[in-house]
């Protein structure tokens, strides 16, 4: 059994009520350090560890005291923990004004878009800009991908790589990529990246990027017609708040990829609407809408964000990556 992480000596096992084989049974459901167990919810905690709703609450609430998480802050507080917040390089300047200085952790950023608008190529481009030193816009970690679609290209990689004089076997090496082949493989997967981020927290190479590229391909599939609605948005808002607690834990940028729809009934203005409804909408922190321009540019647009304005920044992308 791996080692679970400890607060000052404070395990797991020390928290009320969690013996041994409870401990052990949390671990294998992917509540691996205190913080974890204190930003579950009591169904949760039941549930992986076959406890009673109350017997989880009170252990929750002990992990929330050990952790010191969940009472009220003041503003001053927060702010200066806001400066451990990392931002990372896009490879373009004007898109990185755009987001206040890069693609923020802590946050899930969503980019959506028709094909070929360049979502899977920033998303690329991220993959190894998270290696690159923090002088240099990086975040010094690694990335897990998530990829419902069959679209991670290593060659690519390869390119964006050489691009920026990085060492391809190295770069390759720190991209942790997984094939989802339905909805509930895909939550799952998340579950087993934050197994994997466990393992690589006390390497050189934390993880400090999660992309699901795209979120909402499966679930548009397999939830077919108005009747299955209400279960996929449910499943759908599950997924994203264990997406957004992985990058809470892991202080990692999470990136999300959308599908989009065309609105047959809209007269003026764009059509194009992303899938996911007020659920996705509500969640994601920042929301992009990608689109193609003359000569292969592309017009990246900042559509929903908790501080920034709205506005728009154009990119190229080219074959050593995303540019200017």
């Amino acid at each position: 059994m791996e080692e679970v992480e400890e607060i000052d000596g404070f395990g797991i096992e020390d928290l009320p009520g969690v013996g041994p084989a409870t401990a052990e049974k949390l671990k294998e459901a992917g509540f691996n350090s205190v913080e974890a167990v204190a930003v579950a919810s009591p169904s949760e905690l039941s549930n992986a560890a076959d406890l009673g709703e109350a017997t989880a609450s009170k252990i929750i609430i002990a992990a929330r005291q050990a952790a010191d998480i969940g009472g009220f802050e003041t503003g001053d507080v927060i702010l200066e923990r806001r400066r451990h917040v990392g931002k990372l390089t896009t490879g373009s300047k004007a898109f990185d004004e755009l987001l206040g200085g890069g693609v923020e952790t802590q946050a899930i950023t969503e980019l959506y878009g028709e094909f070929g608008s360049g979502k899977t190529q920033v998303a690329h481009q991220l993959a190894v800009n998270v290696q690159l030193a923090r002088e240099s816009g990086g975040l010094d970690g690694s990335c897990i991908l998530i990829d419902t679609e069959n679209t991670f290209r290593p060659e690519r990689i390869s390119q964006i790589a050489a691009g920026l004089d990085l060492d391809l076997d190295g770069v390759l090496r720190n991209i942790h990529v997984a094939r989802a082949h339905n909805s509930n493989h895909q939550i799952l997967l998340v579950e087993a990246a934050s197994e994997l981020s466990e393992q690589l927290k006390a390497t050189e190479r934390p993880v400090r990027l999660l992309i699901v590229d795209s979120l909402t391909a499966h679930f548009r599939a397999e939830y077919v017609g108005r009747g299955t609605l209400a279960d996929r948005q449910q499943k759908l808002n599950k997924h994203l708040h264990d997406l957004m607690r992985f990058g809470t834990l892991n202080n990692a940028v999470v990136l999300v990829t959308n599908q989009v729809q065309s609105k047959p009934d809209a007269f003026f203005g764009d059509p194009t609407r992303p899938i996911g409804g007020h659920i996705l909408g509500h969640t994601a922190t920042f929301r992009l809408y990608l689109r193609k321009s003359k000569g292969g540019k592309r017009i990246a647009r900042l559509v929903d964000s908790p501080n920034l304005a709205e506005g728009e920044a154009i990119f190229s992308v080219e074959s050593e990556g995303i540019r200017d």
